[in-house]
């Protein structure tokens, strides 16, 4: 979902980043309050004056969705599931998390959480408002609490629309799924709902174009493409987790790896191992011990005219987390891995020895193979994560 991420600060023991797609709506949010929304509601101000309040409200809005994305993740970490985060990108914010939640009552608070949230920010917010409209306050300061208390509750309203994956969504499929008892079906039906929704606001955004409202039709078919998608690839998660439950790491792994030495030079690993065996990914062990792993990443940081004279060992990776799984480990578990990680291959270690070498392509061949038995055709949605 996110490109480059910088990360802000951390909140409460959860990482507050970035996505550089954010610097997109928050210019054009700064743009439309102080060329748009402001000088509407409240005429007769300076364009300095609309300008500082656009970049006020625009920051509100900014921690208003950053407190949203908090109780989301706060009440997933007291059902006990782990969240890598809070991510700002171009359609808002996203509490990451490495797995499903673990029942449907977890599913329903913590989605439920964000919205209730929003809502009780907003109240907040028309409550100061209402304050400091009866005391004469300048109309600079009670226009922008009066914006952030609307716009909580507009976020809160629209979150609430049942369309997965929108909180809405996903207290409908934890109802679903409390119902029915199946997270696959629940999450199914609520991915149909939202990707129906999703073609909803894509068709609003081409009437909104026809009409000459040119940037909130793209705005409007945009996020309806990125709700259709989401919901679509939500349910495919759902597939492979569900297709790979029980199955551990040593099923997959190949038990007799290649591997290269420390002593070589970057073009020997090149020459030798690189063009013969097409791997990205290369143990490197001495007298049978694992001092790491060397990737074509690291090979494509040294300088060409530098590869006979730089060893392997100079610039491999130290065994870690990112590059290593135990055997017992779930397979659910090294698929995640490799895509947080952006690797394809993952060393398989046991009391620090390695014992084998777990691939994506391996992974996704048994994929591709159960869900052909059981009548699932998922081999073209799998596609693109094979390429």
């Amino acid at each position: 979902m996110f490109g480059k991420k910088v990360k802000l600060f951390s909140l409460f023991g959860f990482r507050v980043s970035i996505d550089l797609s954010w610097i997109i709506i928050a210019v054009l949010v700064t743009w439309s309050l102080a060329e748009g929304v402001f000088p509407q509601y409240l005429e007769g101000l300076s364009s300095g004056t609309y300008w500082w309040m656009g970049v006020v409200g625009a920051a509100g809005l900014f921690a208003s969705i950053v407190v949203h994305e908090l109780f989301h993740s706060l009440v997933a970490r007291r059902f006990g599931l782990p969240m890598k985060g809070i991510t700002l990108f171009l359609f808002g914010g996203v509490a990451e998390m490495d797995d499903e939640p673990p029942s449907a009552k977890s599913e329903f608070y913590m989605s439920i959480a964000g919205p209730i949230t929003s809502i009780v920010v907003g109240l907040i917010f028309l409550t100061v408002y209402w304050v400091g409209n009866t005391g004469g306050w300048s109309k600079p300061a009670i226009g922008i609490v009066f914006y952030l208390g609307a716009i909580n509750l507009i976020l809160a309203g629209f979150n609430l629309v049942p369309a997965f994956p929108l909180d809405g969504g996903r207290v409908l499929r934890s109802a679903l799924w409390y119902w029915k008892g199946s997270l696959r079906w629940a999450t199914r039906v609520a991915s149909q709902i939202g990707a129906g929704f999703g073609i909803v606001l894509i068709i609003l955004g081409v009437v909104y174009f026809i009409r000459g409202n040119l940037l909130g039709g793209v705005w409007w078919a945009l996020i309806g493409l990125f709700i259709r998608r989401a919901s679509q690839m939500s349910y495919q998660r759902v597939l492979i987790r569900k297709a790979l439950e029980g199955e551990t790491v040593a099923r997959f792994m190949k038990e007799d790896p290649v591997t290269v030495p420390p002593d070589i030079s970057v073009n020997e690993l090149v020459e030798d191992y690189v063009y013969k065996h097409h791997f990205k990914m290369y143990p490197v062990t001495k007298d049978g011990g694992l001092m790491g792993c060397i990737t074509t990443r690291e090979i494509k940081n040294v300088p060409r005219e530098k590869w006979k004279e730089t060893k392997v060992s100079d610039v491999a990776q130290d065994c870690s987390p990112e590059n290593s799984i135990s055997p017992e480990t779930d397979a659910t578990k090294a698929l995640s891995l490799m895509g947080k990680s952006g690797q394809s291959r993952l060393m398989v270690t046991e009391g620090g020895h390695l014992v084998g070498l777990i691939t994506l392509k391996d992974l996704l061949r048994f994929l591709t193979v159960k869900m052909d038995l059981s009548g699932e055709d998922i081999e073209q949605r799998l596609g693109r994560m094979k390429r």
